[in-house]
């Protein structure tokens, strides 16, 4: 199953930018990996993991599989498990295909990829910001589908010309029949698949609006959770896959019960994930800077912590902002190291032992907001920016932990 598509970060994981608690004086860092497994290489400049949980799946398909080969291939013995295990490596390269089919596009349209994740239910393509039109969206989400028929067209070539009880002949047939059942799954009019997102940028164009499209794609999502789970189990125990009734096994009915419920909760869950990352995004023009920052004071480096307090109090401020003689910023006192000091000790605690000090990713314009604003807090982790105006005066400044809310109080707002 592909998940792929806008992951809907930016990249905050549905939360705010790293707040980089640290001891540190605030130096720039390099952007952590965004890890997720096994790193298996970066093509195109993308990383592209495998997780713990595809070994999983790996040794269930070479199973399953393993023990269909005994019934077509009785004298492979117990060299089948080779050939199936081979058949989940394929399996998988040609899900890593179709993903990279998503990464292409996204590159092609200045999309930024995080990653690419090979997981349980195939694979995901962390896509960091939306498609600016439904006309990319749907482009975007229609290779992947796409490149597993064209791969299904692919296996079908060859197949034609080998005998169909060898062991290439059911490795081209269960490979061609595998990319032709994952484009048709991802083809489903439903979030989070790649037809649901072709939904979306339907409904998109139509109606000019992106969460008009995600609404209706991610309820059609849920009716196919429920269409899962209640009509899989049905349709093997009916025999409608092309099982015999007879044929089927107590195990096997509770296997394909298990099977269907965890697709219809990946498939419900996804579709959640989506409308709140659309009702998150709908709302992102409302974070701005200026609004979200707090009033300093500026204080040089040698003021006692306690004389800072009592000005900033003053001043009906919640920040300090240390200067030096000529009134230029050099430094913010971390909020976490005030409160870490114990008030009989603040008269003899000069502010600048408790000042992060700044970089130039640490200077916030004011009027920077919505996705640029995160962008930039995300490139330069720290527990407190800087907000200055264009002439350079400086204006408050902005702590990691009024974003968070700021974040809460999006996600919690109605959509329009």
């Amino acid at each position: 199953m592909d998940e792929s598509g806008d992951s809907g970060r930016p990249q905050h994981g549905a939360g705010g930018t790293d707040p980089g608690t640290g001891p540190g004086k605030g130096k720039p860092r390099r952007p952590a990996d965004p890890g997720g497994g096994l790193l298996m290489g970066r093509p195109f400049g993308v990383p592209v993991y495998v997780a713990p949980s595809w070994f999983v799946v790996a040794a269930l398909i070479t199973w399953v599989f393993g023990g269909q080969l005994d019934r077509v291939l009785p004298g492979l013995g117990a060299a089948r498990y080779l050939v199936a295990l081979f058949f989940a490596i394929a399996f998988y390269a040609s899900v890593l295909v179709h993903e990279l089919a998503h990464t292409v596009a996204a590159l092609r349209y200045k999309l930024p990829v995080r990653r690419i994740q090979l997981q349980f239910f195939g694979g995901v393509s962390e896509i960091e910001k939306e498609s600016e039109t439904p006309g990319r969206e749907f482009v975007l989400a229609f290779v992947g589908p796409l490149l597993s028929l064209v791969l299904g067209g692919v296996f079908y070539v060859p197949l034609q010309f080998v005998e169909a009880g060898t062991i290439p002949g059911v490795l081209l047939a269960g490979l061609m029949i595998s990319n032709l059942i994952v484009a048709a799954f991802n083809l489903l009019p439903g979030l989070p698949l790649d037809g649901g997102r072709m939904l979306r940028a339907v409904v998109w164009k139509i109606t000019g609006k992106p969460m008009s499209g995600t609404i209706a794609a991610a309820w059609v999502g849920r009716g196919l959770a429920v269409a899962v789970l209640v009509g899989l189990p049905l349709l093997t125990h009916t025999g409608a896959l092309g099982n015999a009734t007879s044929e089927i096994s107590g195990f096997e009915t509770v296997t394909d019960a298990l099977l269907a419920a965890i697709l219809a909760g990946i498939i419900w869950t996804g579709a959640g994930n989506s409308l709140r990352m659309a009702r998150l995004r709908e709302h992102l023009p409302d974070l701005r800077a200026r609004t979200l920052t707090r009033r300093a004071v500026p204080v040089e480096s040698a003021t006692p912590l306690s004389e800072a307090l009592r000005r900033a109090n003053e001043a009906g401020a919640r920040a300090l902002v240390v200067v030096d003689g000529q009134g230029n910023p050099k430094g913010v006192v971390r909020e976490a190291a005030i409160v870490g000091v114990p008030e009989h000790r603040r008269p003899w605690v000069a502010v600048s032992g408790l000042a992060q000090d700044l970089t130039e990713g640490m200077k916030v314009p004011a009027e920077l907001a919505g996705e640029a604003l995160l962008d930039q807090l995300k490139a330069t982790p720290a527990t407190e920016y800087l907000v200055i105006e264009e002439t350079g005066e400086i204006y408050g400044v902005l702590s990691t932990v009024d974003v968070e809310r700021a974040f809460v109080a999006a996600m919690a707002r109605p959509s329009a």
